[in-house]
């Protein structure tokens, strides 16, 4: 990780956007296209250890013809987030999360059906942090799939935080909670002693 806080002309390069995700901020793209960084003073997260498994999607993902890939469609995963009428994914910030995923930095969950794409999921690693970023979903429960599929990867990899940046309905539903941005900035450090890899 660059040790020193980078230019913000270039906070999109990948080793600088690693820098300001490492310390808690994430981007989203505003209306004049430019990227704004953000650092809210309260944080959502799904506990790894400690998630809802909702039981009707158990049942539904035993009896479903659905399968799960990782990181082989990354970014159009990214670009079928951004495809839709109101979107915070940029084409400068799906430029900027190519160089991630190039710097292994930007991974994915893919739900296909008969070998459609019809579901998934991406966000950033560093070390044993997840930085839950988009999701999208074609066919009924395919992005839900997607995140219980993410959750079974990070606890088999050993990662420590899943972060979700914001609570949602959909995502109240597995268990996620609100923190303070002291208790999310304790959980950084400690995901950063661990030396996993998606």
């Amino acid at each position: 990780m660059n040790k020193n806080k980078p230019d913000k002309k270039n906070l999109l390069l990948p080793e600088n956007m690693i820098y300001m995700y490492a310390h808690g901020a994430f981007p989203m793209a505003d209306k004049n296209d430019g990227i704004e960084w953000y650092l809210p003073g309260t944080r959502a997260i799904l506990r790894l250890d400690d998630y809802n498994f909702p039981r009707s999607l158990r049942k539904f993902m035993n009896g479903s013809s659905f399968q799960y890939k990782y990181d082989e469609n990354t970014m159009e995963v990214v670009e079928r987030c951004a495809a839709r009428e109101r979107t915070w994914i940029s084409d400068k910030l799906i430029k900027a999360y190519r160089g991630l995923y190039e710097a292994g930095h930007l991974h994915s969950v893919e739900v296909f059906n008969d070998d459609l794409l019809i579901g998934g999921l991406y966000g950033v690693t560093f070390r044993g942090a997840f930085f839950g970023e988009s999701m999208f979903s074609d066919i009924s429960q395919s992005s839900k799939a997607a995140l219980i599929k993410l959750i079974e990867r990070l606890n088999a990899k050993g990662f420590s935080l899943l972060d979700i940046q914001f609570i949602t309905g959909h995502l109240k539903m597995f268990g996620a909670v609100e923190i303070s941005f002291d208790k999310f900035q304790e959980m950084l450090i400690s995901a950063y002693l661990r030396d996993v890899s998606f």
